[in-house]
């Protein structure tokens, strides 16, 4: 089978092309001019010059595929330009929905976000029916996620046989750019957080991810949501792993959040810039899914398709290790690598 894979040069497209690939997938990529193909370097893939943008490339592109995995976004969480997020992620979705129809491909797989699940407003983890509303989505980036994802939604009652997965912070190799998590893995292990705020999110092997793409395009359901989870972790406790694996002394200072979220925005807005790390540190720290929230009543999901492992049912084939031992040592070679001082800048 041939699948077109978009943002296959990014983070997650790539480890989801790698997984096709040793899946003995035909495997077509959408690649846009000038964009950094060190991630493809090691794939036998077919490239496709394209862009989201334009229908042309994207018809082209396309034709003769079975199956199309959209994981391409723009997850910049500052834009100074917001029309450009929407751009991409929202019209660009509705581009890519509109000639995977015209094509006849047989499976979509649509790549959105746990930023697009409730929350419930007793604190209980949020799953895949939680409902949320557009008026819930902080950002305009979780707003762009969240009517992307509608899109996806309504094509999939209208004939397009569309799958959603929602990762929740994948990490890993292949993070080249890197994520604002990737950059914050580096600035830890670099020795440039000296702090910690008082935080959370959930972390997830980015090839768990790319597995749990694959295992939805087989098994799920046309329409639904699949949360791809690892493990809640408290920012402190992420901080100490990347530290240990480092050789560095974790950080010991607890910043609170009512002195870290007025600097966040201070810094971004005398930045001018998407990138000012405080802020995105913040932003991307602030999201928190449940590791289990998977675990829902359906008769074939369970932590196999959705990339979780339970503590106490990890059936990992590493050493028998619990989900975040899993995390650690199959991310062990990446972190050291970039914690040499030569490799830190």
């Amino acid at each position: 089978m041939r699948a077109l894979v978009t943002g296959a040069t990014g983070f997650v497209g790539s480890a989801v092309a790698r997984a096709l690939a040793a899946a003995g997938w035909q495997i077509r990529v959408l690649v846009r001019h000038g964009s950094d193909r060190r991630n493809l370097q090691r794939l036998a893939v077919e490239v496709a010059v394209g862009d989201l943008t334009d229908v042309a490339s994207l018809d082209c592109a396309v034709a003769d595929c079975q199956a199309l995995f959209h994981v391409a976004a723009d997850y910049r969480l500052g834009a100074l330009k917001p029309a450009q997020l929407y751009q991409t992620n929202v019209e660009g979705t509705r581009n890519i929905l509109s000639a995977a129809r015209r094509a006849g491909v047989a499976r979509v797989v649509y790549t959105s976000s746990v930023a697009t699940i409730g929350l419930p407003a007793d604190g209980s983890p949020g799953n895949e029916a939680t409902p949320a509303a557009l008026a819930d989505m902080v950002g305009h980036y979780k707003r762009s996620k969240y009517l992307a994802e509608q899109l996806v939604l309504d094509s999939a009652q209208t004939g397009v046989a569309a799958v959603i997965v929602n990762p929740s912070t994948p990490i890993g190799p292949g993070d080249v750019k890197p994520t604002p998590t990737g950059r914050m893995v580096l600035d830890a292990a670099s020795g440039r957080m000296p702090a910690y705020v008082d935080t959370g999110l959930n972390v997830v092997h980015v090839d768990d991810v790319a597995a749990g793409h694959l295992l939805a395009f087989d098994r799920g359901r046309v329409g639904e949501r699949y949360i791809l989870g690892g493990e809640d972790m408290t920012l402190r406790e992420i901080l100490g792993e990347i530290a240990r694996l480092s050789g560095r002394r974790p950080p010991r200072i607890r910043v609170p959040h009512s002195v870290v979220l007025p600097l966040a925005y201070a810094s971004e807005a005398f930045a001018g810039s998407p990138g000012v790390p405080l802020a995105l540190r913040w932003r991307a720290c602030s999201w928190r899914a449940s590791a289990c929230s998977s675990r829902v009543k359906r008769p074939f999901v369970s932590w196999v398709i959705a990339g979780v492992r339970p503590r106490r049912h990890s059936r990992t084939p590493y050493g028998g290790f619990a989900s975040r031992g899993f995390w650690v040592e199959r991310s062990k070679a990446w972190a050291q690598s970039h914690c040499d001082p030569r490799c830190s800048q």
